[in-house]
């Protein structure tokens, strides 16, 4: 009969800084990872995700207010890259690159990996038509690496104005903004019920699949800011219980039969801990914290499983037993089961 009694239980009691990185696009475009498998929850070392895009202002470009041609005007606006965030200011008559007769040619405002304003020209076309494809004969450029699309402006002409039609600004197609589309980081991963590797381990997934505009071509580049958590041995803990998701069922009888639903429910995690003198024990001290709970079924082996919440604890000073806890994981998420 199996047991637990070589059972470990670690505790997040530390962490180690990794200040802005840029993450590894896992191929998908959606899911990225980072070079660490955990990040800590704890208040003030949660992750700080800064994908590449605009984060204020809206329609920031405009046809030029003096009426010159071949150029546009740029409100002022914010934007991040490399995990940074950039105020750049408005610019009036910004010049365009013309195409060589009334041939079709998109150009690309952006913002470079240093906060200016840069216009990056796609390829004319061998006719008026435009296309919607990176780098094809009349459509958009592909962008640099680091760069971030602001708008589109579409020309036939030279020495011509731009009129409101020709510009393009629509999030995700035209312009990149720093929350379209959402991103959702998992701290902890999902462990063995990964529908993908990239899954497995911490990761950041994001609503959609990104669009393929930069230099590559790839995705724009995403950057994260985490801590990794540093674990310390309870010794003296005991009963440990998995965060886990219950299910039921609830059935409405009605005539000759029956209709059922089902709901589900997230359970808390917890063990018991025994304490010296249940004051200034390190576990104490940490209570109401979110952190990262280590648990290994045992401790000679490599298969373990984690659990991320917020911990909470019940403490008992007995007259003849050992000062205890009965520590509670309030977890937002099941806990993950890992193979080493």
């Amino acid at each position: 009969m199996a047991t637990s009694a070589n059972a470990k239980v670690q505790i997040e009691l530390g962490v180690t800084l990794v200040t802005f990185i840029v993450m590894t696009d896992s191929g998908n475009r959606q899911t990225f990872t980072s070079a660490d498998s955990l990040w800590s929850g704890k208040s003030g070392s949660e992750p700080i995700v800064r994908p590449n895009g605009i984060t204020t202002g809206s329609k920031l470009v405009t046809e030029p207010a003096s009426g010159s041609v071949d150029v546009v005007d740029v409100a002022a606006f914010s934007a991040q890259s490399l995990g940074v965030v950039n105020s750049v200011g408005a610019s009036v008559d910004e010049a365009l690159t013309t195409p060589t007769g009334s041939f079709a040619r998109i150009n690309s405002i952006t913002m470079t990996s240093a906060g200016a304003i840069a216009v990056v020209a796609g390829t004319t076309a061998t006719d008026t038509t435009f296309s919607d494809t990176r780098a094809a004969s009349g459509g958009p450029p592909l962008i640099p690496v680091d760069s971030v699309e602001v708008a589109q402006v579409r020309m036939t002409a030279s020495s011509a104005v731009i009129a409101k039609a020709d510009i393009l600004q629509v999030p995700g197609q035209h312009s990149e903004r720093a929350d379209f589309p959402v991103n959702i980081p998992d701290n902890i991963g999902r462990g063995l019920a990964a529908d993908t590797s990239a899954e497995t381990n911490a990761h950041v997934e994001f609503e959609s699949q990104l669009p393929a505009s930069h230099t590559g071509p790839t995705a724009k580049r995403t950057y994260i800011q985490y801590s990794s958590p540093i674990f310390s041995d309870l010794s003296k803990a005991l009963d440990y219980t998995p965060a886990e998701t219950t299910h039921t069922v609830n059935s409405t009888q009605y005539y000759d039969g029956q209709s059922a639903s089902r709901s589900s429910s997230l359970g808390q995690g917890g063990f018991t801990a025994l304490l010296e003198d249940g004051t200034t024990d390190s576990l104490v001290t940490n209570r109401d914290e979110i952190l990262t709970v280590k648990f290994f079924p045992d401790k000679n082996k490599s298969p373990f499983q984690l659990t991320q919440g917020t911990i909470g604890m019940s403490r008992r000073y007995p007259v003849s037993d050992p000062n205890q806890a009965e520590v509670t994981i309030s977890s937002e998420k099941s806990s993950s089961d890992f193979s080493g």
